[in-house]
């Protein structure tokens, strides 16, 4: 892997093994996220077939790629209703949950997909704000070619909650249609919310 890495930079000297270092990290981390993952980012029912790893820069790493491909915001939000009801969740609660993909848009999740759909809390350790972090981090680390599509689908569909920490501190760079910082771990690991 050394060697592989050191090639794919194309650096000689010392800073190979900075990026050497890094990319172990990441393999331990993805390594660790994919492992124990169950199939089902594999189930196609959950994905979008326009994206692929070789389409994936004309797709989730194009900017904007997401909202041009989500359904309305009605058609969410009825999905969001139907889910909050065959949970017997009251509709007044429903501000609590959050309309989750399990495998999310920017990582080739299907947008409309029935069985890629669920609820999760906002909040917490488990909940939509944490994923959505992860989510953004694993699309960077895709986009700048540290990580193949199916690793961050796994780590995503897969216990994510429990691999959060590691995945989050994964330094892959910043795509160019995002603009916050790639560098800042902190935001993301303390949102520990109710």
């Amino acid at each position: 892997m050394t060697a592989v890495l050191a090639c794919r930079t194309g650096l000689r000297g010392p800073r190979p093994r900075a990026y050497t270092l890094r990319g172990v990290l990441l393999a331990l981390a993805v390594g660790g996220a994919v492992h124990g993952a169950p199939s089902m980012a594999q189930d196609a029912q959950l994905l979008d077939t326009r994206v692929t790893q070789e389409s994936v820069a004309d797709t989730i790493c194009r900017p904007g790629y997401a909202d041009t491909v989500a359904p309305p915001f009605d058609e969410a939000m009825a999905r969001k209703d139907s889910l909050l009801a065959a949970r017997g969740i009251d509709s007044g609660d429903g501000v609590a949950y959050a309309l989750d993909r399990r495998v999310p848009i920017l990582l080739g999740g299907s947008p409309d997909a029935a069985a890629n759909f669920d609820l999760l809390p906002w909040g917490g350790h488990s909940g939509e704000r944490r994923k959505s972090l992860l989510a953004v981090r694993l699309k960077r680390c895709v986009c700048a070619g540290r990580m193949s599509l199916a690793q961050a689908q796994a780590a995503i569909s897969g216990n994510w909650v429990h691999q959060y920490d590691q995945l989050t501190r994964m330094q892959c760079g910043t795509d160019a249609g995002d603009t916050t910082d790639a560098g800042d771990t902190t935001a993301a690991s303390s949102d520990e919310g109710p």
